[in-house]
């Protein structure tokens, strides 16, 4: 019974701390949702995020352009845009987008030394409530069969 008291009296003494400290900075706290409302929230938004270019021949290099706009209330960024492989290359501004705007992202693909079905991808590190976006690409790349 005595063990009981103690605990009861702890887990009193520890709830009145804890509204006590809470309490006195409660009117200087800005919470997410008003930080947000009072600076705005950049938000991509891409006519598509697929490409298929269909069938290339093994050596072709061939490009598409993603276009996208800021349908938010603060600049984009778009602060790193990167594949794992070296044969597709995003090539994109690296200025802030303001609302409204819209921007446009190129990816490169150079077939050479790849055959078969080819699925790629691009990862945009963002400034948005989602940090990360991807685009893919696919290609279908025959062998080049021409010796010269």
């Amino acid at each position: 019974m005595i063990f009981r008291n103690e605990i009861l009296l702890t887990v009193i003494i520890i709830a009145n701390l804890v509204s006590l400290s809470c309490s006195n900075n409660h009117d200087k706290t800005i919470t997410s949702v008003e930080l947000v409302e009072s600076t705005g929230c950049p938000v991509i938004k891409f006519d598509t995020t697929y490409h298929d270019f269909g069938t290339l021949v093994q050596g072709e290099q061939v490009s598409f352009t993603f276009k996208f706009s800021n349908t938010g209330t603060s600049n984009l960024i778009i602060n790193d845009a990167y594949s794992t492989c070296g044969c597709t290359v995003p090539d994109y501004s690296k200025e802030p987008l303001a609302p409204g705007k819209e921007g446009k992202i190129e990816v490169i693909f150079n077939s050479e030394g790849k055959k078969g079905l080819q699925y790629k991808t691009v990862t945009l590190k963002l400034n948005t409530k989602i940090k990360e976006k991807t685009l893919t690409i696919k290609a279908n790349v025959s062998e080049n069969n021409y010796k010269s």
